[in-house]
């Protein structure tokens, strides 16, 4: 009988691999806490049409990218392709929006039906941040410092940029929208299949597309920054002089303008030159009209989402990882013989409350010393507590350094924790 494999594009995450997922999420745990964000879980199933309209009916995603399926009573159900909507469905529904202000942030999969690559899968892990009833642009500011401090905290200073544009309010969009089809309408038989698609669909889209002439037309196109309205050119004008108060640098990238329907006034995206096509590490914008749409009362939002897969991807390709991040166990608790194996497995139970930081692993499963001593190696531990007849006689334990060249030796019980206290320090 054949084995069966995991769905392709979506991927296990091997203990090998586990600490360094902890690593990243531990990181961004601790500064989302500095800053004040309180965690919320959603499902990863919701009701399709929340997807179709949040994200638009007519982009990629809805049309070509959603695990839609019919659930036993005939409700049409999808698995989140990403996280917003279903934050907002699930502050609606609970009412922690109204009259208030909320900084809320997430972690889980998502889901999208594309074609696997590098740092992009169809099963893949985002943490979203998302802020609700602050309207000025110094939430905006404050997301995007709150990103520089995460990137100072694993090391990615020097190797991410910051993007940063308006596209203006909702009238603004349709205003320049209808400009940039009557310029592009002129050209259409020069454009890119996937343009042409979006002329009638999403324009504002192809000012992303990457194929060479359609970026070659686009240089002569009207420009989005001239149908600002003063009120979104107002708040990136503020956010511009945070950012330059807070030292953040950035780059006003007018063509970027994100992949979501809901989104107005500021977009942004923290971009790395060290993967390739895959570049974008981070990105969000304001979506101040999405919580009235999906039914709820008019309510400002702003937020991004990062993913994990391309995250580590990136501190893996630039090693970033630091040493201790390695999953390692710290102590290594052998019984020699039938008669050790319950003052063992006391003794490892004693140095976890002793010792709370440490990681102790009990040897389960009998074996020679020589077996025992391999597994011990093979676990990654510094030291090795050797327990057999004469330690068990004399009240002492042996104490084997695994990570250098020196001898074991006796050490008394009763100073063994003192003793590892002062070698794991």
């Amino acid at each position: 009988m054949a084995k069966i494999q995991a769905i392709r594009g979506m991927n296990d995450i091997l203990p090998e691999q586990s600490p360094v997922w902890q690593y990243v999420e531990d990181t961004v745990r601790r500064v989302l806490s500095q800053y004040g964000y309180q965690e919320i879980r959603m499902p990863v199933v919701e009701q399709t049409e929340l997807f179709k309209r949040s994200i638009g009916e007519v982009t990629d995603i809805v049309e070509k990218e959603m695990y839609t399926f019919e659930d036993r009573n005939g409700d049409s159900l999808t698995l989140r392709p990403e996280g917003t909507a279903g934050c907002v469905r699930a502050a609606e529904q609970h009412g922690l929006l109204f009259n208030q202000t909320r900084r809320l942030w997430y972690t889980g999969p998502m889901f999208r039906h594309e074609r696997p690559q590098k740092g992009r899968y169809r099963q893949f892990h985002q943490i979203g941040v998302e802020c609700f009833g602050m309207a000025g642009p110094d939430i905006d500011a404050e997301l995007l410092i709150l990103t520089a401090r995460l990137w100072q905290q694993l090391g990615l200073v020097e190797h991410t940029r910051l993007e940063i544009n308006s596209i203006g309010s909702a009238q603004s969009r349709r205003n320049f929208r209808s400009a940039l089809v009557d310029y592009l309408s002129d050209y259409i038989e020069e454009l890119d299949d996937d343009s042409k698609r979006r002329l009638e669909s999403n324009p504002l889209r192809i000012l992303d597309s990457k194929n060479a002439r359609t970026q070659e037309i686009l240089e002569h196109a009207p420009a989005l920054d001239d149908y600002l309205d003063e009120d979104s050119r107002s708040h990136f004008q503020t956010l511009k002089t945070l950012l330059d108060a807070a030292g953040i640098s950035y780059t006003i990238n007018p063509r970027l303008v994100r992949g979501l329907d809901y989104y107005g006034k500021t977009v942004f995206e923290w971009i790395t030159d060290s993967l390739g096509a895959q570049g974008t590490v981070c990105a969000g914008g304001r979506y101040d009209g999405l919580v009235e749409q999906l039914g709820g009362k008019p309510t400002v939002a702003v937020g991004f989402a990062m993913g994990l897969e391309r995250l580590i991807l990136l501190l893996e390709t630039l090693d970033l990882i630091p040493a201790s991040v390695n999953g390692n166990a710290d102590i290594y608790v052998t019984a020699m013989g039938e008669r050790a194996m319950a003052p063992a497995l006391e003794l490892a139970e004693a140095l976890r409350s002793m010792l709370p930081g440490a990681v102790v692993i009990s040897h389960c499963g009998g074996g020679s010393f020589k077996s025992q001593m391999k597994k011990a190696d093979r676990s990654g531990a510094r030291y090795a507590i050797v327990l057999g007849e004469n330690e068990l006689a004399s009240d002492t334990v042996g104490l084997k350094p695994l990570r250098t060249d020196d001898e074991q030796r006796g050490i008394g019980r009763a100073e063994l924790p003192t003793v590892l206290r002062d070698l794991l320090a």
